[in-house]
């Protein structure tokens, strides 16, 4: 009984085959296809190119909506040479394949030749009537002939040429059923593979591949190879050597110490290569700051070696993977970046470009680029989007292992929270009441201050300073405000505040109030924290007073460490009490 689909599939084929192609394949005559492109003008240009030197080009519309650019049509014979000649001589691509034409439509190239090889109008009567008549009737229909039997296919395969036995294990080994060295030769390994590969056909799974299937699996291969487009640059620049898949990115731009290349369409991803001079600390800080990118996902695998590293971060959006290494003074790599969905594609990506990979050039982008200090940093990150906290608040030290006191708002709905950017926090304390959390480091830290609380009575009309980072994270150390202390309560007489004249910004909140002295007076509370429902005016500021905070904190068994401190501090003094002590601190979702 005729399969329906067969039926759909040759009636498909009649329609797009055209004349010459349909000659060609009676006559057994085939094509050398040399390279695939997805859009026209692309193909026109390349076509013209190889024109200058092979009068035979041509270019077809595929099926797959790509255009591909062939040389021929020669005999069978003729054109297997042919491939290998070219090949040898680096005339074309070493990815160029022998094709029967059947995949190829309308003729775009040579331009005034395409008449002649135009597609065969369709018949008269209605295609898609006959596809459902088809599918509704399975009338009995010719069928194709019968493929090879177990000897015949193993007659056939005595046949082929060590290249095109290792093509095949290439071919298997690109679509994951074999994993083992490619050298034509058909042991157990690739016995198993073929029928590995036959069983997912819904073949009989003999372990020996028919002419037909053979064919099969080539076309397959081949098609997608195409597709990717995979070529092998080397940049000077950077001093890499790598095959990439053109089919899918073109280069973009250089932004040491990046070389990015760009998606061609919407679902193809990103490739960044990275290459930088550098020590071992450079290749932990570009670790480092890698995973602050927002392409690179939290989730995932992390390897870092004493001279590599290589990290897969996942999420609903993005799926990554960098690889970077250190060989002598030169740090080099790259960056697949994809989306979720595409694993099969991207580990054929990730295979090729790992094993072509090649970092020995001399090159190396940005000579000055050598310590990883705030200005690298930044270079790092250019042309690439920063992962953004959904906000950041001002927190400080109060013991020597960095557990840190903020406002409560820094803390609330967030997936997770980081102190200084970097360090994971739990939050042991989140008092929605009084505004205080507390938050502990989950690596202990060492922090250059910690804060010591004033046990002499606050007097009104003092001047106070306030560290804290006023600009969230767009700074990379906090900013001082200078205020008074206007009140040791708050507007209705509550003890637990006190009332200062400063103006602050958000990002202040959470930060330590201090004396002259750098004594913590108290923890500066949000300027939009609710009053009785009253808009107060601007420069009208609160704070949680040192005994409150006290308080709040015996339950925990976290204890202040007091200070009796009261000689003023020069500016420079305090201005370094003051940084030491303070954190940002960063809510993430």
């Amino acid at each position: 009984m005729f399969r329906p689909l067969a039926l759909i599939v040759l009636l498909f084929a009649a329609v797009i085959l055209a004349p010459g192609q349909q000659a060609a394949a009676q006559e057994g005559r085939v094509w050398l296809q040399v390279e695939a492109h997805p859009d026209m003008a692309t193909a026109l240009d390349r076509a013209r190119a190889y024109a200058a030197r092979f009068p035979e080009t041509a270019a077809f519309r595929l099926r797959s909506g790509w255009y591909g650019i062939t040389l021929g049509p020669y005999p069978a014979d003729e054109a297997r040479q042919r491939l290998g000649a070219l090949r040898r001589d680096r005339q074309i691509p070493p990815d160029s394949f022998i094709d029967d034409g059947s995949r190829y439509g309308e003729q775009v190239f040579p331009e005034d030749g395409a008449a002649a090889l135009a597609p065969r109008p369709a018949p008269a009567t209605d295609l898609a009537a006959e596809i459902a008549a088809a599918v509704e009737t399975p009338e009995p229909a010719p069928v194709a002939a019968p493929d090879e039997d177990r000897q015949q296919a193993r007659d056939s395969e005595a046949l082929l040429t060590p290249e095109e036995r290792r093509d095949l294990q290439t071919a298997l080994q690109w679509f994951g059923f074999y994993n083992s060295a490619i050298d034509g030769a058909f042991g157990p390994g690739t016995r198993n593979s073929m029928a590995a590969w036959q069983e997912a056909q819904g073949l009989e799974p003999t372990g020996i591949l028919t002419s037909r299937q053979r064919r099969a699996l080539l076309d397959a291969w081949q098609g997608e190879i195409s597709a990717f487009g995979f070529t092998e640059i080397t940049d000077r620049e950077s001093g890499i050597t790598v095959t990439l898949p053109l089919g899918l990115v073109e280069f973009d731009h250089y932004e040491p110490p990046f070389v990015h290349y760009r998606p061609r369409t919407e679902t193809a991803p990103r490739i960044v290569l990275i290459s930088q001079p550098g020590d071992q600390a450079a290749l932990y800080g570009l670790y480092d700051v890698l995973q602050t990118l927002d392409s690179v996902p939290l989730d995932g695998p992390r390897d870092r070696g004493d001279r590599s590293f290589r990290i897969r971060g996942t999420s609903g959006k993005v799926d990554t993977t960098v690889f970077a290494e250190l060989k002598g003074n030169r740090i080099k790599g790259w960056m697949l970046i994809s989306t979720p969905g595409n694993e099969t594609r991207d580990a054929r990506i990730l295979k090729v470009i790992g094993d072509s990979f090649r970092p020995d050039g001399d090159g190396v982008l940005d000579p000055g680029m050598a310590a990883m200090g705030a200005e690298t940093r930044a270079g790092l990150l250019a042309g690439l989007e920063l992962r953004k906290p959904r906000l950041s608040r001002t927190g400080f030290f109060i013991t020597p292992d960095g557990a840190v006191l903020t406002t409560v708002e820094a803390v609330e709905g967030c997936a997770r929270v980081t102190i200084d950017r970097a360090t994971e926090a739990t939050v042991t304390l989140a008092d929605r009441a009084s505004g205080l959390a507390v938050l502990r480091p989950k690596t202990a830290l060492a922090p250059r201050a910690v804060a010591g609380f004033a046990t002499a009575p606050s007097r009104p009309g003092s001047e106070v300073a306030v560290p804290g980072y006023s600009y969230e994270d767009r700074l990379p150390a906090p900013v001082i405000t200078f205020g008074t202390l206007e009140d040791l309560t708050g507007l209705n007489g509550e003890t637990t505040l006190n009332r200062l004249a400063l103006q602050s910004l958000p990002g202040d909140a959470g930060g330590p109030v201090l004396d002259a002295s750098g004594s913590v007076l108290g923890m500066l509370l949000s300027a939009t924290r609710p009053q009785g429902g009253r808009q107060l005016p601007a420069g009208v500021t609160f704070a949680l007073p040192a005994a409150e905070i006290a308080r709040l904190l015996t339950p925990t068994g976290l204890a202040t460490t007091p200070t009796t401190e009261t000689a003023p501090l020069d500016p420079a003094a305090l201005s370094d009490r003051a940084t030491g002590m303070t954190a940002l601190v960063s809510c993430w979702e």
